[in-house]
């Protein structure tokens, strides 16, 4: 596979309304994540450091950026169906160490918006951003 299939990349979906679909949730989901949560973690706060401490990650000032910009910045790429398969992959496994370590003794209803913004974006990291992305539109341009 060509790494500009790898970024760019994404299912040849035909159907107009398949397209309105993809486009609607990517929209939704990629706004809020980035404007309702990691909007909210950048910079990370003290309290956020703590947090990514408490998980035993060896770095946590840089894993609390990490987090921030994957949930700040990745959301605007799945708005703009921009690099949607990278983006989508680093909210996977943001929104996994919070379903899986954040979360993971808590009860389903403190992991279930994570755990919803993880398949919500695994689902992106399978079909790319659709026919209404930037994406798309690379792909067609450098298909030669």
């Amino acid at each position: 596979m060509k790494i500009r299939n790898l970024i760019f990349g994404g299912v040849d979906i035909e159907s107009p309304l398949t397209n309105l679909g993809i486009v609607v949730l990517r929209l939704f989901a990629g706004l809020t994540l980035a404007f309702q949560h990691g909007i909210n973690i950048i910079p990370p706060s003290a309290a956020f450091l703590d947090t990514v401490n408490s998980l035993g990650f060896p770095l946590p000032t840089f894993f609390a950026w990490a987090a921030g910009l994957s949930e700040l910045l990745g959301g605007i790429l799945l708005v703009v169906g921009l690099c949607t398969r990278p983006a989508s992959f680093f909210i996977v496994i943001t929104m996994s160490v919070a379903v899986f370590l954040r979360h993971s003794t808590g009860p389903f209803h403190e992991k279930e918006l994570a755990l919803l913004y993880g398949i919500i974006a695994f689902l992106f990291l399978l079909v790319g951003s659709g026919r209404f992305g930037v994406d798309d539109t690379l792909r067609r341009t450098t298909k030669n």
